[in-house]
């Protein structure tokens, strides 16, 4: 019966993705978030780049910019957050759209998130430099930073390789 069971969690393990890739945000979310960053009567399309998915945002024809939705893992729970460039490369803004951790959701506080408006790749985007830690956060602080950076390293590169138009 062990042996049974020590199997069956071997294969359920093997066929699930793991936590941190399994989680999404849900769509109402990702569309509050949108209209937060990029204001009302912005348009969303997908395009895909790469294995991974990116929203194109526009408005009336006019291109407002790019954003993806990312997973980070915190302590021991993934969050769900997302990027949002402008058309010059320049961060709009972060959203944290899922915290599962019991503590450290400061991280999704507008004091916190401000930090990483306008920061280009070419910045430092690093906790203790150009970004505040913050106490009792200090995993999600430095996990969110990171998955942003990264984020921002990807989003700017398909961009400035024309595979985001």
């Amino acid at each position: 019966m062990r042996l049974a069971l020590a199997l069956g969690t071997v294969l359920v393990c093997a066929l699930v993705p793991s936590h941190a890739a399994a989680q999404s945000a849900p769509p109402a979310k990702v569309a509050g978030s949108v209209e937060r960053i990029f204001g009302p009567g912005a348009r969303t399309d997908t395009v895909r780049v790469d294995s991974v998915s990116v929203l194109r945002i526009s408005r009336a024809g006019a291109l407002l910019g790019f954003a993806q939705v990312r997973n980070v893992k915190g302590k021991d729970q993934p969050i769900t957050y997302l990027v949002a460039i402008d058309p010059t490369d320049h961060l709009k803004d972060i959203d944290i759209l899922v915290y599962r951790e019991p503590h450290g959701g400061e991280v999704a506080y507008e004091p916190w998130r401000k930090q990483f408006r306008g920061k280009t790749a070419a910045g430092p985007l690093e906790v203790g430099q150009d970004i505040r830690n913050i106490s009792g956060a200090t995993i999600s602080s430095h996990s969110v930073t990171r998955g942003v950076r990264r984020a921002l390293d990807s989003l700017t590169a398909w961009h400035a390789s024309g595979r985001l138009k």
